[in-house]
């Protein structure tokens, strides 16, 4: 069998969970007492003052939207975390790293460090009366394990639709937090071609895919996502859940379900793992 290979939009949505639950015990609740940024720059220029705008400030509350962590402070701002590829949050590091970029210091003397070696990620503070509104938020889909989740949307954003399936399911303003290796697994377990139009999936595969993604999600969050490359929690734990794969990073080898041998195409420039017996093109 094949290494997966890395998702290029790597972390997806249970990577991010995982990363905010395992740092909310560690933050919330807590005062930071001194942020330090060791850089200007990130995936683009840090906030202007960041450090003195966090240092003084009590995290009230950490969360998730899609592919972002929300930390949400008393002073009515919320720090919006994006991991990027390689983006990291090491909490009380053994020493620091080269790639620590920010430094966290909370009044309970933990330290946790955005470590972030090809700097693809990126932090932004912003008011949290207008989070809904901000670029990096707004537009974004219902989220697939929230309650504006269901049946009913799968069904609205499918009909009639000429785009691939896959395509529809990774689109950001759909549905959020999806990503290649998620999109994967659940077209898998729901019988569906990654290439069958949205127009032309069938209700019964429709009602298997509502079912399919959040159970795919709920199991990678419980597994501590998947490390292919650079995630770990907070804690330094690796996720396993790549043990799990059915398709995904898996051409060449049995399909789980029926031994065939799982395919791959390339969609949009992504790498699309599925069973052709499983899932046979409509």
């Amino acid at each position: 069998m094949q290494t997966p290979p890395m998702s290029r939009d790597m972390p997806e949505l249970p990577e991010v969970e995982t990363v905010m639950r395992g740092l909310a015990p560690v933050w919330e609740g807590q005062r930071f007492t001194r942020v330090i940024a060791n850089r200007p720059d990130l995936r683009r220029p840090l906030p202007e003052g960041l450090g003195q705008r966090l240092t003084g400030a009590t995290v009230v509350h950490l969360g998730r939207r899609a592919k972002y962590g929300l930390v949400a402070i008393d002073r009515g701002d919320t720090l919006i975390i994006h991991l990027g590829m390689s983006g990291r949050m090491r909490v009380d590091p053994d020493g620091l790293a080269r790639h620590d970029h920010v430094v966290f210091e909370t009044g309970n003397g933990r330290v946790v460090a955005f470590n972030d070696a090809r700097r693809f990620g990126s932090l932004d503070l912003v008011a949290t009366a207008d989070l809904a509104t901000h670029p990096l938020i707004a537009g974004i889909g219902p989220e697939p394990l929230g309650p504006d989740y269901g049946l009913p949307l799968l069904k609205a954003i499918f009909a009639d639709r000429l785009a691939p399936a896959k395509a529809i399911l990774l689109d950001q303003r759909l549905i959020a937090g999806l990503g290649n290796i998620y999109v994967c697994e659940a077209l898998f377990r729901a019988g569906i071609h990654p290439e069958t139009p949205g127009g032309q999936v069938r209700p019964a595969q429709l009602k298997r895919l509502w079912l399919a993604i959040p159970a795919v999600l709920e199991e990678a969050i419980a597994a501590g996502g998947s490390t292919l490359r650079d995630h770990a929690a907070p804690d330094g734990t690796l996720g396993y859940f790549q043990k799990e794969f059915a398709v995904y990073g898996r051409e060449g080898a049995a399909c789980t379900a029926c031994g065939s041998d799982v395919a791959r195409i390339v969609q949009s420039g992504r790498s699309s793992f599925f069973c052709p017996a499983c899932q046979p093109k409509a």
